[in-house]
């Protein structure tokens, strides 16, 4: 490799994922059956820092804008949805490190590989102790823990006169719980439709001692360590457009699958698919919807990024822009997806396709809790009457 290559390499997310994306898709078949990302795909995973793109560059990360992080998403998730899925989550996790002490960032960050995994926030609750607290329960939805080396437990506190810590805003806080994988044990429990290489499952903690230290809390983005404008946008929103990345990755591999197919399938007693008016117009529309979509999102994290304080965290008018393109690009994804395998015929439904694995992933995908469409009324209500009870994430 050139000495040119090799720094727009290291300096281009992008083109990192891109010279990786090969390797991946070689890989699909592999780590869609055995849940794991085998080698020497991980290993280069890890060295092209694609998983600490939003890590603090005082911990050792990139802290890149969140557009060149959401193509970046979308280039490994065009490969093999899983990985893409897998990315996102691990940079997702990285978004902790602002919110607790600089030495604990660096204790957690300071092997290469490191990567957090962690389920979403349920019913548990950690004890508060002298010097830390004590944890015990069940989370599931850890996407990423195979690979990881640290998980994280989100847990109300309760405090030792038996009542639950507040936040500044008078809610029950959630406070996170961050400790080496092996205080853990798994659950094996990810037998789904798709997405199965993200292995998202489950793992169990009893009694385990976290120290303060490494504990943190991400809902008050006042409270960050690390200044600067990545760290103004919400957790939410940085979730949510690692999710779009993914859906917009998939949906383009699954047009561009259509494409070549269409350019030599003749179904019998019709026309070229290519050669077929209808088709032709239908794809059309599904490229400038994907397009548009794509665009539009790139274009409102530009907007938001550009008037963000390097300590205020965004306000909700522009939560709300961020989630809403966001939304669009995950539903019209979706949309180009279950159009391309209609329109694909019997050749879609094999396994081994271009188009059945990503189908099945795009579809598990849409039952995530930053697909649903309930965000369009969020967002709709913010617009017409704001946020008078300050909950819009």
């Amino acid at each position: 490799m050139s000495t040119v290559t090799a720094l727009s390499l290291r300096v281009d997310p992008v083109g990192r994922a891109r010279a990786l994306g090969p390797a991946i898709e070689a890989a699909a078949d592999t780590i869609e059956r055995t849940q794991e990302i085998p080698e020497p795909v991980l290993t280069e995973l890890h060295a092209s820092r694609l998983l600490r793109l939003l890590l603090p560059r005082s911990v050792g990360g990139d802290q890149v804008d969140p557009w060149t992080y959401l193509h970046a998403v979308e280039e490994i998730a065009r490969h093999d949805g899983s990985v893409g899925w897998n990315m996102f989550v691990a940079n997702s996790s990285s978004f902790i490190a602002p919110f607790i002490p600089l030495e604990a960032a660096r204790t957690i960050y300071a092997d290469p590989r490191s990567v957090i995994a962690w389920g979403p926030p349920n019913h548990h609750r950690a004890t508060a102790v002298p010097g830390g607290y004590r944890v015990t329960g069940e989370w599931h939805f850890a996407s990423g823990s195979r690979q990881a080396n640290w998980m994280g437990a989100h847990c109300q506190v309760v405090e030792p006169d038996g009542s639950l810590r507040k936040n500044r805003f008078g809610r029950t806080t959630i406070r996170t719980l961050l400790m080496p994988k092996d205080r853990t044990t798994p659950i094996r429990n990810w037998n789904t439709l798709g997405m199965r290489g993200t292995a998202s499952e489950g793992y169990g903690i009893k009694d385990v001692f976290v120290p303060e230290e490494f504990s943190g809390t991400r809902e008050d983005p006042t409270l960050r360590r690390d200044r600067g404008k990545l760290y103004a946008f919400t957790t939410q929103g940085i979730y949510a457009v690692g999710v779009a990345g993914t859906a917009l990755g998939i949906a383009r591999a699954m047009l561009d699958a259509f494409a070549a197919l269409a350019a030599d399938k003749t179904p019998r007693a019709m026309a070229r698919l290519a050669d077929d008016p209808v088709i032709q117009a239908n794809f059309a529309r599904r490229e400038a919807a994907l397009g548009s979509a794509r665009a539009w999102l790139a274009d409102t994290l530009k907007e938001v990024w550009a008037t963000a304080d390097d300590v205020e965290p965004v306000g909700t008018a522009d939560r709300a822009k961020v989630r809403l393109a966001c939304t669009h690009a995950i539903q019209t994804s979706i949309e180009a997806g279950d159009w391309t395998f209609k329109a694909a015929g019997a050749s879609a439904i094999f396994i081994g396709t271009p188009f059945e694995r990503r189908f099945r992933d795009l579809h598990t995908l849409s039952q995530q809790i930053q697909s649903r469409e309930a965000h369009w009324e969020a967002v709709g209500k913010v617009m017409f009457n704001g946020d008078p009870d300050g909950t819009f994430m």
